[in-house]
């Protein structure tokens, strides 16, 4: 009751305030007035930085903030089982069969021109550190050229062996060898003599060579090694060479430079019966030293290596000296991985000349030669060398070189005061030196594609410039070969070479003439070809054409070769 009492009188207060605040709001309208009002400044509003109060908010939560213990129990039922898993097996890679390997090599073929071929080689290991090394090889023919007076046979057997020794730290070997070659002077100018004096010459010549060597190479030392070479020459006229090598080197690494230092011992000795006049004997004695210093530049794709050659030669014979310095400088880039290397360099050597490498350059010379070693001033050269594409690589390469005393091979003059050997007959070959520039460009292409195919040709074009001789006698001015290999499946085995030998110039005496002329000697091709049929693992037959063309070109002057020859004949390969 008290209550609604309250209500009442507090609803009737408000409505007598609203009837008097009416009362004075009808009195104020009847005189508003007037007011002025001066603005100031003008209002411009801003905005405050609002800064968020973070509060983390109270749980009161008892089952949020009050863990609780639960515990879990298995009913566990045991069951059956009745199965049994198989047993794995892995999956193995499939292997090729493993080629099985023969320690030694046997070959025998029989062709045309009554000629005879003979392999052998042997390594047996004797531990797995030692190995003994053992070879047999002759080539030989019983001749019979066309239009060949004299006796044309020629016969070449060398016996090789050898012990090798490499452990951890080092490796070491020690070889020799005995070879025994006969030749005949068969190229005469037959219109010159007549059957009687042809049938008294005494064409042959027999050449024998004895060597003994040795090697030694350290691992991770600054010695490198060391070799040395001892090799006796002599022939069937009372002619003979000693010639010894010694060449320690050694090798100082750097950061990514190394030093490395080379040493050359060379002493030749030597002596011919007589001269080719028969009138005095010939000897020689040299010692040159050669040291070779160098600094090799390694970085990611360039190579510099800057060194000389300091040469002295000690003339023991004629007690004379000479000091020689010569360039040694290579560079190459590697300018786009492994497709384009250019490389450039200048180098220089003294050759030292000896009656061994003359005659395997030309087994028809007169054991009559005079040596004189070969200074090689500059050989400059640049070149660029790598790949087209996968499997296909090049090289082309330019170069220019200044040697004094170069030798050529030129034909002696028909010995008309004394006619008793050989060799006198304007059948044989002698060796004249001359001052020399020589101009090369050089290509070669070689295509590997896989195992089973291999091609490669090869073309130098030269140009001389001679001192005193009126031609660089008997060099080509083009030469270039092409080879080939092809494995036919798993049992055919073909093979070819081509070989050019562009003109060359000889000077021969003729006794229509007061002087020598100066003759043209025809540029040649030589084909061969060869077939191997792989009878079984170790057994297979072959077969070989040389000079398919048949052409009895000249090698030298009045000097022609075996036309077409045929040659078959097997390999066996087995253990010993």
């Amino acid at each position: 009751m008290q209550k609604k009492t309250s209500c009442v009188l507090v609803l009737g207060l408000l409505a007598c305030g609203q009837l008097v605040a009416q009362e004075k709001n009808e009195d104020k309208d009847k005189n508003i007035g007037t007011e002025v009002v001066d603005v100031v400044k003008q209002y411009n509003p801003t905005i405050g930085d609002a800064n968020k109060i973070n509060i983390q908010p109270r749980l009161d939560d008892s089952i949020t903030t009050v863990k609780r213990n639960v515990n879990y129990t298995i009913f566990s039922v045991p069951v059956a089982s009745t199965f049994t898993p198989a047993k794995g097996k892995a999956t193995g890679l499939k292997k090729a069969p493993k080629e099985e390997l023969y320690n030694t090599f046997a070959s025998v073929g029989l062709g045309n021109y009554s000629a005879a071929l003979v392999d052998f080689y042997t390594s047996i290991a004797l531990n797995r550190e030692e190995n003994l090394d053992l070879s047999l090889n002759h080539n030989s023919s019983q001749g019979g050229i066309d239009e060949v007076v004299l006796d044309d046979r020629y016969f070449d057997t060398s016996l090789e062996g050898g012990y090798r020794m490499q452990d951890r730290y080092m490796s070491w070997g020690v070889n020799g060898g005995f070879r025994h070659q006969i030749y005949n002077w068969y190229g005469i100018p037959q219109e010159l003599y007549s059957e009687s004096q042809i049938d008294g010459i005494d064409e042959r010549q027999a050449y024998y060579t004895a060597e003994l060597g040795g090697n030694i190479d350290f691992k991770d030392s600054f010695f490198k090694g060391a070799e040395a070479k001892f090799r006796r020459f002599w022939d069937g006229f009372s002619s003979g060479e000693n010639r010894l090598i010694l060449q320690p080197s050694f090798e100082l690494p750097i950061s990514t430079e190394y030093i490395d230092l080379g040493v050359k011992l060379d002493f030749l000795q030597g002596n011919f019966k007589s001269n080719y006049a028969a009138t005095d004997d010939l000897k020689y004695s040299n010692l040159t030293t050669t040291i070779s210093p160098g600094l090799v530049i390694l970085e990611e794709d360039l190579k510099i290596d800057l060194g000389a050659n300091i040469v002295y030669r000690f003339d023991i014979e004629g007690s004379d000296h000479d000091f020689f310095i010569y360039p040694n400088v290579k560079a190459s880039y590697n300018l786009v991985e492994e497709f384009v290397i250019p490389y450039a360099g200048v180098t220089g050597e003294l050759t030292q000349n000896n009656y061994h490498d003359f005659v395997q350059g030309n087994t028809f010379v007169s054991p009559t030669l005079n040596m004189v070693p070969s200074d090689e001033q500059y050989n400059a050269f640049v070149g660029v060398k790598g790949k087209f594409m996968q499997g296909v690589g090049y090289n082309l390469k330019g170069s220019y070189s200044a040697i004094n005393n170069n030798p050529l091979y030129r034909s002696n003059a028909v010995n008309y005061l004394s006619n008793e050997e050989g060799y006198s007959y304007g059948n044989s070959f002698g060796v004249v030196y001359d001052d020399m520039k020589i101009l090369s460009v050089m290509g070669e292409v070689n295509v590997d594609i896989n195992r089973n195919f291999n091609l490669g040709l090869n073309a130098e074009f030269l140009d001389y410039n001679t001192d005193e001789a009126a031609e660089a006698w008997n060099l080509p001015t083009i030469k270039g070969s092409v080879f080939m290999d092809y494995q036919i499946g798993e049992k055919w085995l073909a093979g070819a070479n081509l070989f050019y030998v562009g003109e060359r110039k000889d000077l021969i005496d003729t006794p229509m003439l007061l002087d020598p002329t100066v003759v043209s000697i025809d540029g040649y091709f030589d084909i061969n070809a060869r077939l191997a049929y792989q009878v079984s693992k170790p057994l297979s037959a072959f077969i070989r054409a040389n000079n398919i063309a048949g052409n009895e070109y000249d090698r030298w002057v009045n000097y022609p070769v075996q036309g077409l020859q045929i040659m078959a004949g097997a390999s066996y390969k087995f253990d010993l």
